[in-house]
């Protein structure tokens, strides 16, 4: 059996696989969204100054680091409806399932790359923006958070791009996402060459664009310098 250049290009120009890359990224977007912000949250209580707050964060981090994000899938869609009643409703999709799964384990990973850029930037000028009267949220907002961005978004990008990648473990839950697609396509016909080459370009396609995102958001957020000769002043171009 030879690869079959016809069966290729048309799953390559299926609107099934265009619906199932569109569902892989809008499932990464989301659940990196979701997770970027509850990892700020559980960031922040990991440099508190509260050690109950910070036992708090350092177990959020533990567990769900430790546990793999394919049990935790299949946690929240098998177990989750018999714990919950609310979960047998019809708004209870694989797609909200798939992304509260990857979202909670995500924020875990975040937390600890949010804090780590946090704690870069040198602790004096914490302590200068406090002496001109800045409060602790202003000095979050307009010193520390411009600074961290910079260290905070390589690392970021690609957790990104590896959150695509992650999307596949949501066929085990049924959802119908890139892998899926490429996966339903060789049941049928057994053309297994094709159908996963297929899949293999789209992957390729989609995480060179993110790539090439990134690349440009990382050159928007570089440090320059300027100022008098002799003496620079190291900012952040926003």
């Amino acid at each position: 059996m030879t690869f079959d250049r016809d069966i290729f290009l048309q799953a390559l120009t299926s609107a099934e696989f265009r619906h199932g890359a569109w569902l892989s990224v809008a499932l990464a977007a989301v659940s990196m969204i979701f997770a970027t912000v509850l990892g700020f949250g559980v960031a922040l209580t990991r440099i508190s100054k509260v050690p109950t707050l910070r036992a708090l964060g350092g177990a959020y981090v533990w567990f769900f680091r430790a546990i793999p994000s394919l049990l935790v899938l299949l946690i929240i869609w098998n177990a989750g409806p018999q714990l919950f009643p609310g979960l047998r409703e019809n708004w209870f999709t694989p797609f909200i399932a798939a992304f509260i799964g990857f979202a909670v384990v995500e924020a875990a990973y975040m937390a600890e790359i949010l804090r780590s850029a946090l704690l870069s930037v040198d602790e004096g000028q914490h302590l200068a923006a406090r002496a001109i009267g800045l409060r602790p949220h202003q000095v979050l907002l307009k010193v520390l958070l411009p600074q961290a961005v910079k260290v905070a978004l390589p690392p970021t990008g690609n957790e990104f791009i590896a959150m695509l990648k992650y999307t596949s473990l949501a066929s085990v839950i049924s959802l119908r996402e890139l892998l899926t697609t490429a996966q339903v396509g060789v049941s049928v016909t057994f053309r297994y060459a094709e159908y996963y080459t297929a899949a293999l370009v789209y992957y390729l396609v989609i995480v060179s664009a993110l790539m090439g995102g990134q690349s440009l958001i990382e050159r928007r957020y570089r440090w320059v310098s300027s100022g008098t000769p002799g003496r620079t002043k190291d900012t952040v171009t926003v």
